[in-house]
């Protein structure tokens, strides 16, 4: 009798949707929902704010390290609830005075910060709508085309800035005189400016008690841009409705929320609905406390992180996949960073791109040698239009491309598309549309009010739909080969960044009309290690070294032994040195890679490398 494997232990962690109700429609489609209605929400974001700044104004809402004149970090600086509700109504106070409104709202330029989030919470109070912009279209960006954009889209009233020295080549490019800035720190030469400072020593007034009173659900709290593609980025608008019954559909999919307040380590930008609604959205909600990260899966900045969660434990964790790999890595030699960030966090959640299973291996073997136990990986889609949680996993059991069930009071329609099966929302966390782009929100919405996503899943178990569902990559990404055979992109490029794992960080799918499908592959860092070079080799020469080309020969071998056919086998890679650009729309400030901007701006090179004009392309190689 052979032994079996016993099953893994979790730490103990409670799903909240485990079935869902499905029914059949015309022509293919299924409509699903959770077998448990929406309870009831907050009317708007401000409501939990002032309950617990009330309750318990002396618990911290956030922290973040003081800057030093160096460059470096040092204590945690604390915002407390209380005194975050004083700031926000001096502040709100000062808008009202301005005349600040949805038509001239608050446009923030600012990474993550205690001025910034205090900021907002003004913008909520008031009833101004606000919109935290990528701090690349700032400070990365060469053009300054997505700020002007965005600038151009909402006629703000008010830019803040965090920094004159930082941000004030983007202000001087974009901002007409008519605008006011207000900076936290420095000034800008030959522009009259306020601080944010004396915005804070405004006296409030009943109106601004008033102002607050009048905002409702339908109250837009803030925009949120989404990252653009061959287009630019358009206006999402977030109501307060949206925002907060997107909180109670999180409590109940993810039922850890009610068990005491949320403790974060957090490093996700605050213009991305997954750090500033998701994140921000449950601390201010379960009146938790969020400490801003400003490390980063970077190179330059992953020690930061390392370093806070060394000494700050998460009672939950999220992040995007490099920076679980590089915590994955870290975790096999830190024991202190084992202790402290096992301690008591638990749920680790990921999102943005696929994670792949070595990464999930080496977290579940550290756990395992720490705590005796796993943590379970959560995650589940959703996006900016949707505030943005809407499909959570439904048991420990998580593999990459799962994504599980819709949270209670989303409904979920599955579409036929061309040869895949879309998925489309309709709910109150969805959004009513674009701002000023009424043509962009008419085609956003099916005959029946669905929001159409553009994602394509299928059943994990079409025999066992309490499974739920697996991710099946982005339609519009597809192609179809010269043949005729369609290549599914979203697959393929998970497949490869697992196979190459962790030298991957992500891959481009190439080969449109073509005979063959090809791959741009953007390397991690961690590929220096295998060339073995000094670290100031420029990466061109890393990628162009024997050992490099070598071990990508032997992850494109291994990809051509596991394919089914033409449309899964990748003929010809490319490693890529030139990183993707943010003003080119190639990559999103998060990391996420634009596969359609790729394409669009690196044709000629895709093209080199399918005509076998490209040096460095690599091939299957012909088993003996």
């Amino acid at each position: 009798m052979s032994e079996t494997n016993p099953s893994p232990r979790y730490r103990p962690l409670t799903f909240g949707v485990t079935r869902v109700a499905v029914r059949d429609g015309h022509g293919g489609t299924q409509y699903i929902r959770a077998d448990q209605p929406l309870g009831d929400y907050a009317a708007r974001i401000t409501d939990r704010f002032l309950y617990w700044a009330t309750t318990v104004p002396e618990r911290s809402l956030m922290a973040r390290r003081q800057r030093n004149a160096d460059g470096g970090t040092g204590d945690w600086q604390h915002l407390s609830y209380g005194n975050a509700l004083a700031g926000a109504r001096a502040l709100g106070q000062a808008l009202l005075d301005r005349g600040l409104n949805a038509e001239r709202p608050v446009v923030i330029l600012s990474e993550n910060g205690l001025e910034h989030a205090q900021l907002a919470l003004a913008c909520l109070y008031a009833g101004v709508p606000y919109c935290p912009a990528s701090p690349a279209y700032c400070l990365v960006s060469q053009d300054y085309d997505k700020l002007r954009h965005i600038l151009q889209t909402l006629t703000p009233g008010l830019v803040f800035a965090s920094d004159a020295n930082r941000y004030g080549k983007a202000i001087e490019a974009t901002v007409g005189s008519d605008v006011e800035v207000v900076l936290h720190e420095g000034t800008l030469p030959g522009r009259p400016s306020s601080s944010l400072a004396s915005l804070l020593t405004t006296l409030p007034t009943p109106a601004i008690d008033a102002a607050m009173q009048a905002t409702g659900p339908d109250t837009i709290a803030k925009f949120l841009f989404t990252s653009g593609s061959t287009k630019m980025p358009k206006a999402v608008i977030n109501t307060h409705r949206m925002w907060c019954a997107n909180q109670q559909q999180m409590r109940q999919s993810m039922p850890v929320l009610t068990e005491g307040p949320p403790v974060l380590v957090d490093w996700l930008p605050w213009n991305h609905t997954f750090g500033g609604n998701h994140n921000v959205g449950l601390t201010l909600y379960n009146g938790g406390t969020l400490y801003i990260d400003d490390g980063k899966p970077t190179p330059a900045l992953m020690a930061e992180t390392l370093r806070n969660l060394r000494e700050i434990a998460p009672t939950l964790y999220f992040n995007v996949p490099t920076g679980f790999e590089a915590i994955a890595s870290a975790m096999k030699t830190d024991d202190a960073l084992r202790k402290n960030l096992l301690s008591r966090v638990k749920m680790f959640f990921y999102a943005g791109a696929a994670l792949a299973q070595p990464v999930w291996d080496a977290l579940h073997e550290s756990q395992e040698r720490e705590i005796g136990e796993r943590i379970v990986m959560g995650t589940g889609l959703g996006m900016t239009e949707s505030s943005p949680f809407a499909v959570f996993v439904t048991n420990p059991n998580v593999k990459a491309g799962y994504l599980g069930v819709p949270t209670p009071g989303l409904e979920l329609k599955l579409v036929p598309v061309d040869g895949k099966t879309e998925i489309r929302y309709k709910g109150p966390n969805i959004a009513p549309g674009y701002w000023r782009n009424p043509d962009a929100s008419n085609e956003s919405f099916d005959e029946e009010g669905f929001f159409s996503t553009g994602d394509a899943v299928l059943w994990i178990d079409p025999a066992d739909q309490h499974q739920g569902l697996r991710f099946d990559g982005r339609i519009a990404e597809d192609f179809k080969l010269a043949t005729g055979t369609f290549v599914s992109v979203g697959p393929l490029r998970a497949k490869i960044i697992a196979a190459g794992a962790p030298y991957v960080q992500d891959a481009v799918i190439t080969g449109l009309n073509l005979k063959e499908v090809g791959a741009l592959i953007f390397p991690t860092q961690m590929v220096r290690k295998l060339g073995a070079l000094p670290d100031n080799t420029p990466m061109q020469q890393v990628l162009e070294s024997a050992a490099v080309q070598a071990h990508f020969q032997k992850v494109v071998n291994t990809l051509a032994e596991d394919a089914t056919g033409s449309a899964s086998r990748v003929a010809r890679l490319h490693l890529m040195a030139e990183p993707p650009s943010i003003d080119k729309g190639e990559v999103t400030d998060k990391g996420s890679i634009n596969q359609r901007a790729v394409l669009k701006h690196r044709e000629a090179l895709a093209d080199a490398m399918h005509q076998g004009t490209l040096t460095f392309t690599i091939q299957p190689q012909e088993k003996k």
